[in-house]
């Protein structure tokens, strides 16, 4: 977790502080946060498309429940979490796709659950090349309209720019009563 900004960091353990039941790690990838908020003290399990990823995660963090699984069909009931953590997880996605995860981290949130997800900032939806594939830089009002379509009240918005860096930004947001 040396690698992790410290504005992150808190804003992450303030919002783990307060959520009550499960957390999903979505989009977990090698597992750092998942096993981070684990010894914690988080009832939390991680879930990535990509195995390698997976198997990176349970070589390194043997303790910590990972599976392989896509956020756009989280294997999970309804209304089975209180929080769900998306760190960079909904990045790739395409604009026309991105209600396909935010839909279904409203179906297995719970009613007053919180969603705290992490994205490149921009000032307008624009792709860029990332590691692997193509990833998706977004304005703080479109994905958090994004998000309200989905179901989603706003809490609480981050944005953070730093010279030489990539900005980035972060939604702590609410699934309201259905």
């Amino acid at each position: 977790m040396s690698t992790v900004h410290p504005s992150d960091r808190q804003f992450v353990d303030t919002w783990a502080s307060k959520v009550s039941g499960r957390v999903l790690d979505a989009g977990c990838g090698p597992g750092h946060w998942t096993n981070y908020l684990d010894d914690c003290g988080v009832d939390i399990r991680g879930v990535d498309i990509i195995p390698e990823f997976i198997d990176r995660a349970r070589a390194s963090y043997p303790a910590v429940r990972f599976d392989v699984g896509t956020i756009d069909a989280i294997d999970e009931s309804d209304d089975s979490f209180g929080g769900i953590l998306s760190w960079f997880s909904t990045i790739h996605h395409q604009p026309s796709r991105i209600g396909v995860p935010l839909h279904e981290f409203a179906r297995v949130l719970r009613p007053g659950g919180t969603l705290l997800l992490g994205y490149f900032d921009g000032t307008d939806i624009e792709p860029f090349n990332h590691t692997v594939v193509r990833a998706y830089r977004w304005p703080v009002h479109q994905l958090s309209a994004e998000l309200e379509a989905a179901g989603f009240t706003i809490i609480e918005t981050h944005r953070r720019s730093e010279r030489g860096r990539r900005n980035v930004g972060a939604i702590l947001c609410e699934l309201g009563a259905c």
